[in-house]
């Protein structure tokens, strides 16, 4: 149990505040519904922004009229420990509040629509409304991700995609499918639930249209200049090969000698960005709308960041020392069974050993608005002039092989990934097609039509003049 003495030595957090007195009964309000909300937390009144112990006048007095302001003040009945602690010769009030299974809790005076606060770093934040939804769904055991779609059938899953995923692993009959509550009993129907659509449905931009991974690379350590950028819409699975594609296409790539065999030595720390990839995707609140999952790389750092706060009763710190709660159960079930994770809850504790064990910087997260961020520094500065260069080098046999597949005529992407004896299509596209097409080799038949069915890729006058060279 921490002291009055360390309780005062610590900054202002997630679930720690100081207020000077009860003047002003609104602000301690909401963040007595704050912590409530999100991970519990104290509040120390007598005690001013410079850390300062000025004690409460009154203490019996201010002790009942804080009891009378929080019965009446905030719904469902919040009851926390109060008590009156001495230091420094002062007495001070301190209000522990426990993360509440009756959450979501609101002040009454603004009813339950806009009277629900969660705390974010030193502040209380209002609550949306799909965050409000959330904080009930989790305190009633309820994964957004396990919920029905009653809307859909079976038949708006991608089940081609998602066998093939599974080939070797699981057949996905019928009872696997309601196993892995990818479908889920509906009105005497088997429906899809959120989860599954997530995952592969058909139309997964229609019915969530934040959930896709942006990746841009920026030059320096700021956003003020992007090099380069992609969108990625990949099925969830897939979409972890395609962003550490991504990574790997701007990281600096050598070669250990060392052992009896040669092995690539990569910039950037390949496990543990992969490691906070799939926990961002996994631990996505899918519920939220506005923005994607973004994976951004400057010269010094990576950054991960997905929608969503923590869990309630989850802090930062908590992450730190493995402990871990699961926000998407049926996404995570899933990953599971492609063993794309562990177990769950191990994500978190790999990042941290790896970080260690490289000898890099220990990696941050951090709760930005309604977000969180996984950063992850550098062991050296990567500068884009030096990826650009190494690029250049690294794709020269691979467009000499795309080329080469053009010679005699047209070919769609289909069709040169055969003769690549290629089968991920961002593969063929960031490491074949694209480096051909900025160069100026190799051109589409439809340029105003590029996600035609019917596209083909085609020598270019320089193209042709490239392969005629000895």
């Amino acid at each position: 149990m921490m002291t009055i003495d360390q309780l005062l030595s610590l900054p202002e957090g997630k679930t720690l505040e100081f207020k000077r007195d009860l003047s002003s009964p609104k602000p301690f309000l909401k963040t007595l519904v704050a912590f409530a909300n999100t991970a519990g937390g104290r509040l120390v009144i007598g005690v001013d922004d410079q850390r300062k112990v000025l004690g409460v006048v009154n203490a019996l007095d201010d002790e009942e009229r804080l009891c009378n302001l929080i019965a009446d003040s905030i719904a469902p009945r919040l009851v926390p420990n109060v008590e009156l602690i001495t230091v420094q010769g002062q007495t001070l009030l301190v209000v522990e509040v426990f993360v509440s299974s009756s959450r979501p809790h609101w002040l009454k005076a603004e009813g339950p629509e806009h009277g629900v606060y969660v705390r974010l770093g030193s502040t209380s934040r209002q609550a949306d409304q799909a965050l409000i939804d959330e904080l009930r769904r989790t305190a009633e055991g309820v994964a957004f991700d396990e919920l029905p779609m009653p809307e859909l059938s079976v038949d708006d899953l991608d089940m081609l995609a998602a066998r093939k995923l599974f080939q070797g692993i699981n057949s996905l009959d019928d009872q696997a499918l309601r196993t892995l509550k990818l479908v889920t009993a509906y009105q005497g129907r088997q429906v899809p639930t959120k989860g599954a659509v997530l995952l592969f449905g058909k139309e997964r931009a229609l019915h969530f249209s934040d959930a896709w991974v942006q990746c841009g690379r920026f030059i320096g350590t700021d956003k003020a200049a992007i090099f380069d950028h992609i969108d990625i819409h990949d099925p969830l699975p897939q979409a972890v090969d395609s962003i550490m594609l991504f990574l790997k296409k701007h990281a600096m790539r050598g070669a250990d000698f060392s052992e009896t065999r040669r092995k690539d030595v990569w910039s950037i720390p390949l496990t543990l960005l992969r490691e906070a990839v799939i926990n961002a995707l996994v631990h996505t609140d899918y519920s939220q709308r506005g923005a994607p999952i973004r994976v951004t790389f400057f010269d010094d750092r990576i950054e991960i960041e997905n929608p969503g706060i923590l869990l309630p009763g989850m802090t930062v710190e908590d992450m730190r020392q493995g402990v871990s709660k699961i926000r998407n159960h049926v996404i995570a079930r899933v990953f599971k069974e492609l063993n794309l994770i562990e177990q769950w809850g191990s994500g978190v504790r790999r990042i941290f050993r790896e970080a260690q064990e490289l000898g890099l910087p220990e990696p941050q997260i951090v709760e930005l608005g309604m977000r969180v961020r996984v950063v992850v520094r550098l062991a050296e500065v990567v500068p884009v002039v030096q990826i650009s260069e190494q690029v250049t080098e690294q794709v020269t046999e691979q467009v000499g092989r795309f080329l080469e597949c053009l010679k005699v005529s047209p070919l769609s992407a289909r069709d040169a990934m055969k003769y690549l004896v290629l089968v991920h299509r961002p593969t063929f596209l960031y490491d074949y097609a694209q480096p051909a097409l900025k160069a100026g080799l190799v051109e589409m038949t439809q340029p105003n039509s590029p996600k035609s069915p019917s596209q083909k890729y085609r020598l270019t006058d320089l193209g042709r003049e490239q392969l005629s060279k000895p």
